[in-house]
This record gives structure tokens, sequence and C-alpha cells, in this order.
């Protein structure tokens, strides 16, 4: 295999470094329209298409993390239509809902947290007055 580069002040472990940054980005690019389904969007808003390419790499995430995991030799492709037979088929704004609701109660666990931690650091008289109140 030969390696070129135009760049003469690039030593030959930094040209690789970069082929190989190069590489992966190609392959995560045949992937996702392979398999994530990326060429296939007719989104035409420029918010619509930033929500597909960001829910695409977040999949893409979520699978190279499972090949990593997984000590066997499935390829992203096989985890893609393993993952996807397994999953139901819900609509997007069900997912979306799904989400906020999740993260609603999620947030208001930590916002309860950290008003008690702020209340147990006020002074006594304080507290009780604030609890009066309340």
């Amino acid at each position: 295999m030969v390696l070129a580069s135009t760049n003469t002040k690039l030593t030959p472990q930094k040209i690789i470094q970069l082929y190989n940054r190069r590489w992966s980005i190609e392959t995560y690019f045949k992937t996702a329209k392979q398999y994530l389904r990326l060429n296939k969007s007719q989104i035409q808003s420029y918010d619509g298409q930033v929500a597909q390419i960001t829910i695409t790499a977040l999949t893409f995430i979520l699978l190279a993390w499972q090949e990593r995991q997984s000590k066997d030799d499935r390829t992203l492709g096989d985890l893609f239509y393993l993952m996807n037979d397994a999953l139901p088929e819900i609509k997007f704004i069900e997912a979306l809902v799904y989400l906020l609701k999740t993260l609603e109660s999620h947030e208001t666990v930590f916002l309860n947290q950290t008003i008690s931690q702020f209340m147990n650091y006020l002074p006594e008289n304080i507290q009780n007055a604030l609890h009066e109140a309340v």
C-alpha cells in the first residue's frame, strides 16, 4: 500500500494517522447511508435534517459501542439488523414525547435534590421560615 501526501513536512506516522482518520470518516458515512438510512431521508427543513443526522450519528455511536462491547465477529450491519428487529417501530412524535417525559422526570428529581441540598445549608431560622411559607 502506498500513502502519499503533498505536505512534505508530515512524518510517515502522521500521514498514516491522517489516513486512518479519513478512513474512519468514510466508513461512518458508508454505514450511515447503507444501514442507517441517512440518504433515504426526504426531510426538507434545516432543523429536520439536523435532527435526522443527529439521530443517525447517535445510532451509529450505539452500534459502534455495542460492537466494541461484544467479542464476536458481527459487523455494524449485522448489529443494525439485529437491533432493528428487536426494537418496535414507533412514530417519531411518540419517541420524542417519551424522551421529553423521561428528561422531565430526571430533571424533577435532580431539581428536588438540589433544592434540598440548598435548604440544608441555610441557617435553621431561614429553613423554618421557608417551610412555614410553603
